[in-house]
């Protein structure tokens, strides 16, 4: 099993020192969340907890998970990075294209693209895109950032996005893996289709399990089962030694950690104790699992 930091939520000042200590620790990777906004009204529930409010407010300190991505990565020399996730529905995938191969370069190809929809209709429609057909529109946007991605010369004509002849240089020196998140069975088809792995939110062991059962059915219908595919967990209520072992037992590959929250410290706390708190989490778990 491989475990990622996440560093959702941590002043921006920490970003590159947390790298650092991750790196040194033993993690695999880091994990960087993505939020465009903090509008003042949301007109859809937060679909992560249990009464649909947000997890943070208009002063939660966020990075734009690319630009972080390049700047920790120019800190270490061997940690990865991915988004968990990115919310590609907003987003211009050919704008995307040019910074996401920035940052697979740049990192020496230490980088994933985690992606969801998004969930927010303000997001879609402040930064404009339509909210409508949002599940297609992402599809034909994934086909657009792995034509483009793949180096060449290419062309794309689609229901949502059209171009002619284009190249971006470089291009990156091996495929960007796509993880695709998201909870709901349009998410998990999306995942076993076009997916190199799922970034599962907050869930439970059962769900989990569950989860990864019927991603398991639906990736060989699609005649992928012999694929590798990568299941990053944020598993709430599975930890220490023997609760990551049994992650690992139903099929989790990436946990996803915030070593500091297990501690007791919030996402505010200060740089030397979430260091504290890395290497007690590397010593205590990472080493023996």
């Amino acid at each position: 099993m491989k475990f990622t930091l996440s560093v959702a939520m941590s002043p921006l000042d920490q970003l590159t020192e947390l790298a650092r200590t991750a790196e040194e620790c033993g993690f695999d990777s880091v994990a960087l969340p993505d939020s465009l906004f903090y509008s003042e009204q949301v007109s859809a529930a937060y679909p992560y907890t249990p009464d649909g409010s947000r997890m943070w407010t208009a002063e939660t300190p966020w990075a734009d998970p690319l630009i972080a991505a390049a700047a920790m990565g120019a800190a270490t020399s061997r940690l990865r990075f991915y988004t968990s996730v990115l919310k590609l529905g907003p987003r211009n995938p050919v704008l995307l294209a040019r910074q996401l191969a920035s940052v697979a370069v740049l990192t020496g190809d230490r980088f994933g693209l985690g992606i969801g929809l998004g969930w927010a209709p303000e997001e879609f429609e402040w930064c404009g895109a339509p909210y409508a057909k949002r599940g297609a529109r992402v599809d034909e946007a994934i086909e657009v950032l792995r034509l483009i991605l793949g180096g060449g010369m290419v062309e794309y004509h689609g229901e949502f996005f059209d171009f002619d002849r284009l190249q971006m240089s470089p291009a990156p020196a091996r495929p960007v893996p796509i993880y695709v998140g998201g909870h709901t069975d349009a998410a998990l088809r999306r995942a076993a289709r076009v997916g190199d792995g799922w970034a599962s939110a907050m869930m439970g062991i059962d769900d989990l399990r569950s989860t990864i059962g019927r991603l398991a059915e639906l990736r060989a219908e699609c005649g992928r089962a012999g694929e590798p595919f990568e299941i990053q967990a944020v598993c709430v209520d599975r930890f220490g030694v023997d609760g990551y072992r049994e992650q690992a037992e139903i099929g989790v590959t990436d946990a996803i950690v915030v070593p500091w929250l297990f501690d007791g410290h919030g996402f505010d706390a200060d740089l030397s104790t979430k260091q504290a708190s890395i290497a007690e989490f590397a010593s205590k778990v990472i080493s023996n699992v």
